[in-house]
């Protein structure tokens, strides 16, 4: 409240309500959503495949690497030691013709890096084509 004592009688109190901190603070919170809330909405607009799970047509001669859980890597079901028998292995097949499929699966848990390391490693090698496994979803899952 505010005491003026201009041209009415003394001691008179006005019961205005000043506003205008009231308004200069809601300016500057629209105009600071004005700005920050375009940023965060942007996204690049790209169509986005559908999740589908084709059945493999799986052959006697491809070739199934595993990546279990810690890391470690088998081809079919030999343990390899390192990434050197891997490649090793990857020459051997490369050089057939029709060159086989390599198919990777990896376990749910591992560190990306592992899986990662086991499709560099058949690029560098040239194998032509590489499939990931996965499980089937199931209706009703998320």
């Amino acid at each position: 409240m505010a005491m003026t004592s201009s041209g009415g009688s003394e001691g008179e109190v006005l019961s205005d309500i000043n506003v205008t901190p009231l308004v200069d603070v809601m300016l500057v919170l629209l105009i600071i959503f004005i700005i920050t809330v375009p940023v965060a909405l942007k996204q690049i607009k790209v169509t986005l495949p559908k999740a589908s799970n084709l059945p493999t047509q799986t052959k006697p001669e491809d070739v199934t690497i595993t990546v279990d859980k810690n890391g470690s890597i088998y081809w079919n079901t030999s343990l390899l030691p390192n990434q050197e028998a891997l490649k090793a292995q990857l020459r051997s097949v490369a050089r057939d013709d029709p060159q086989p499929e390599v198919h990777i699966r990896g376990d749910s848990d591992v560190r990306y890096m592992y899986v990662g390391q086991v499709l560099v490693a058949a690029q560098q090698i040239g194998i032509r084509k590489v499939a990931f496994l996965t499980e089937p979803l199931h209706p009703g899952d998320g």
